[in-house]
């Protein structure tokens, strides 16, 4: 059994208007959601649709969007709800303190409460000739009874009645708390399904006298295998749906096999005779006695927990499985058949020749004869598409069409019915590509390799084309820290060309960009140029300069350490390759080269140690050498040899 807290006692007690949450209050863009579906029902006249949430003890009114606009909580169990038959006033079971309580159903605030003389119900309920009709009972011992709302309790009359069930013609009676329905097309009708077995017994009732009489009894229902699981009365015929699936007819006070639908598991009948019924992950609606559906809904991934009609016929409310719990979901135009269109156009053509469209349009309920389809072509001159000739619909559903593409590129050709009275609009599209000539598009200073920081001047020149004169200019620095840039977009001047200017402190990728035009094809050109890094090393601790020969050194006593230190463009994780050579006797000779760290701050001072000998000569450079320096940003650069003499 559900727990109750003290204050939903209270509520309970002191009916629900401190909880009671008016529709105009509410009002936002959250959904309907249930986590166990009771009572599901529509009021067209509000537009509005209840559910009830057993699990929580609420009741939800939702708009014909599924949007929720009214709550009201605390019931405990909320396990069925029927409107009265003027839409005027809610009902709602709650079986867990034996009560059928009437709401308003603009504001979902309580009226008045019944208590039901049972502690086996109500379960669920029905509204006909003027009385709401509930069923209770346990397993083995299943009954009716009823409310009369005209019945004034002042008066010292009950307006509760139980023990409804006819005793003439219903054999051993009902098993369990059954499941009832009504037909709007014929008051006074009530349909009865026994839960309370596997097999199951179906009754239609005449209650129009308020005295519940047999029309027709069947046990057993014929063998089914699961019970009955759902029941409903079909529009104006004297005819039963039971499980969503099998129709049966009744006559002389017995039921009869009337066929089936194609298997499924509940339904609901709208007042039009048409059927909604849940069939795994879809509901398919159906026309009286039909073996193809008008049309065909998906719920998702997991079968609808119920659905019903707008009593207008507009519109079928499923609640669909979302996460865990169930959302109100409308499903629109429930009455008209989905077409299939299709359209088939060439996968390639040439500008101004005549290529042919061909497509079909079909339905599972027949099309008018000569049905007409409105072309629309989409292309470069004409985004927002142009209205072509129409195409007429042969017997057999083909159609055709010719057309002389004026414009290339990308080609739409779209074909649309506007539906009509039992079917709805459909559209479907092709593309075709249609040629277009090429031009020239060139940009200077391919692999060029400039000195670090230099300002270069890249021009990018146009061939012929139609009516696009407009180039874009990229640059691409390398290195992952510096998106590619737009850095010219413009119309070339009447030479062709447009150029950009690049500061080149990176080797660099420029590309130049033509978008096309309706008769030119789109063109790319792409260029690298190379940039040097910048480095200078400074010379330390000599205590003069002056030459040897013509080239000048520092000069150092013999056992003075050097310091030097080389300045080089900053790059993460860039290293400085250092060079040493020493002269002797006419030649220089190479020491091994090191490779030492740049800081931040572009700094990388090396101290070489002192020969302690006078008469040396020596040189170093520090050089930035692509890749083995770290880094792949710049082309490799040398810096200039510094001297270095030792003397006493």
């Amino acid at each position: 059994m559900r727990s109750t807290s003290a204050a939903t006692a209270f509520a309970v007690l002191f009916s629900s208007v401190a909880l009671s949450v008016a529709a105009a209050g509410t009002a936002s863009a959250e959904s309907a959601d249930v986590v166990s579906p009771g009572g599901f029902v529509v009021n067209h006249t509000l537009q509005r649709v209840y559910v009830s949430d057993q699990a929580n003890g609420r009741i939800l009114a939702a708009d014909y969007n599924g949007t929720l606009v009214g709550l009201n909580v605390g019931f405990g169990d909320v396990s069925d709800l029927v409107l009265s038959d003027d839409g005027a006033t809610l009902y709602a079971a709650l079986p867990s303190s034996h009560e059928i309580v009437a709401l308003e159903p603009a504001t979902l605030k309580v009226r008045t409460r019944y208590t039901v003389a049972t502690d086996t119900g109500p379960r669920h309920l029905a509204f006909t000739s003027g009385k709401v009709w509930f069923s209770y009972g346990d397993q083995w011992d299943g009954d009716l009874g009823s409310v009369d709302p005209e019945v004034d309790p002042a008066s010292g009359t009950d307006p509760v009645a139980l023990a409804q069930l006819p005793t003439e013609g219903t054999g051993v009676g009902l098993w369990g708390q059954v499941l009832l329905d009504t037909d709007p097309l014929r008051p006074g009708l009530l349909a009865v399904g026994e839960t309370g077995d596997s097999t199951g017994t179906e009754a239609v009732l005449d209650v129009s006298s308020g005295t519940p009489k047999v029309t027709a009894w069947h046990d057993s229902s014929y063998d089914l295998n699961d019970g009955v699981g759902d029941i409903d009365l079909v529009a104006g015929s004297d005819r039963v749906l039971v499980n969503g699936t099998d129709r049966h007819a009744y006559a002389n006070g017995t039921f009869t096999k009337a066929g089936a639908y194609p298997a499924g598991q509940r339904a609901d009948v709208g007042r039009s005779g048409l059927i909604a019924q849940i069939s795994g992950t879809k509901v398919a609606i159906y026309r009286p006695s039909a073996a193809q559906p008008v049309r065909t809904y998906s719920t998702g991934t997991q079968p609808a927990a119920d659905v019903v009609w707008a009593p207008d016929s507009s519109r079928v409310f499923a609640l669909v499985a979302s996460g865990n719990s169930y959302t109100v979901k409308p499903l629109t135009q429930p009455t008209l058949n989905v077409p299939t269109l299709t359209v088939n156009a060439p996968a390639t053509a040439t500008r101004t020749k005549q290529l042919t469209v061909t497509g079909k349009l079909s339905a599972t309920i027949p099309l008018p004869s000569g049905a007409k389809l409105a072309v629309t072509r989409t292309d470069l001159e004409s985004p927002n598409g142009k209205s072509l000739p129409t195409a007429t619909v042969k017997a057999d559903g083909t159609y055709s069409f010719t057309n002389s593409p004026p414009v290339g590129g990308k080609v739409t050709y779209k074909v649309s019915y506007a539906g009509d009275a039992t079917h709805t609009a459909v559209s479907a599209s092709d593309k075709v590509d249609v040629s277009r000539a090429s031009t020239a598009l060139k940009l200077n200073n391919n692999g060029k390799l400039y000195n670090h920081g230099a300002d270069v001047k890249f021009t990018a020149h146009l061939g012929t084309t139609y009516k696009n004169r407009s180039v874009q200019i990229y640059a691409d620095p390398f290195g992952g820290d510096k998106p590619k840039k737009l850095i010219k977009s413009g119309k070339v001047n009447s030479a062709g060309d447009i150029s950009a200017w690049v500061d080149m402190t990176r080797d660099t990728a420029v590309t130049a960009v033509f978008s096309g035009d309706a008769r030119y094809k789109p063109k790319t050109v792409k260029v690298t140029a190379y940039a040097r890094v910048k480095v200078s090393t400074a010379v330390s601790k000599h205590y003069k300069t002056a030459k040897i020969g013509s080239t000048s050194y520092s000069w150092f006593h013999k056992n003075t350490d050097p310091l030097l230190t080389t300045t080089m463009s900053y790059y993460p994780g860039r290293q400085q390759r250092f060079d040493l050579q020493v002269y002797y006797q006419g030649s220089w000779y190479s020491a091994e080269s090191q490779y030492f760290p740049i800081g931040t701050n572009g700094k990388s001072a090396i101290t070489l140690e002192a020969p302690g000998e006078s008469g040396i000569r020596a040189r170093m450079r520090s050089v930035y050498v692509n890749g083995s320096s770290g880094d792949t940003v710049n082309s490799t650069t040398y810096g200039s040899w510094k001297y270095l003499y030792f003397s006493n």
